[in-house]
């Protein structure tokens, strides 16, 4: 019964356009405040950040830092290479692909090394920073933008890492429901639901 609520509501959520995708032409950010509110305006930025914590939190040990660190630091490369202009092909299919991944890994309780999960995080965190940069105007502060996006994404790690910890407290399997409804809307991502 309960798997069948969450992927209800994760279907719902995911029917919801305006807020599936928060990517270029969709605004114009000049400044740290915009920077810090867009990974929270876009259902796929929100549910990776938040899975970047659960993932982390899952491995648990030098994990719990190390996860979260590498997807912050290439995630400031991909926006760098966004803002100057660089293509980056099928940035939104990797943006998808990061919530099946991190989603499948955390639904099937993956003990992935530490430098692998580290790894994994990284590469899909390039996808995300490249829309964050992409989308910047060149006359826009982009390094306050920067900074306000990179804060945000280590709250909302720091906020998946609590989220599980509750969670996990509450029912053991809680986390897993939780993977797997990520990886769910992420294929509801890639096939344009």
């Amino acid at each position: 019964m309960r798997f069948a609520q969450i992927a209800a509501t994760v279907a719902a959520i995911a029917l919801i356009p305006s807020l599936a995708s928060a990517h270029p032409g969709a605004h114009f950010h000049v400044d740290m405040a915009d920077g810090f509110a867009h990974p929270l305006g876009g259902l796929d930025h929100l549910l990776a950040m938040l899975g970047v914590g659960l993932l982390a939190w899952r491995l648990g040990g030098r994990a719990i830092w190390a996860v979260p660190a590498a997807f912050v630091a290439l995630m400031a490369v991909g926006g760098l290479a966004g803002f100057a202009g660089f293509e980056l092909p099928f940035f939104e299919t990797g943006i998808a692909l990061s919530l099946v991944a991190f989603g499948t890994a955390i639904a099937l309780r993956q003990k992935l090394p530490t430098a692998a999960a580290a790894a994994l995080v990284g590469f899909f965190a390039l996808f995300h920073g490249f829309a964050h940069g992409a989308e910047l105007p060149a006359a826009a502060g982009a390094a306050g933008y920067a900074v306000g996006f990179l804060a945000a994404s280590a709250m909302l790690h720091v906020a998946g890492i609590g989220l599980a910890t509750l969670a996990a407290s509450v029912r053991p399997t809680a986390v897993r429901f939780g993977g797997a409804a990520m990886a769910i809307a992420g294929v509801a991502l890639l096939i344009g639901v």
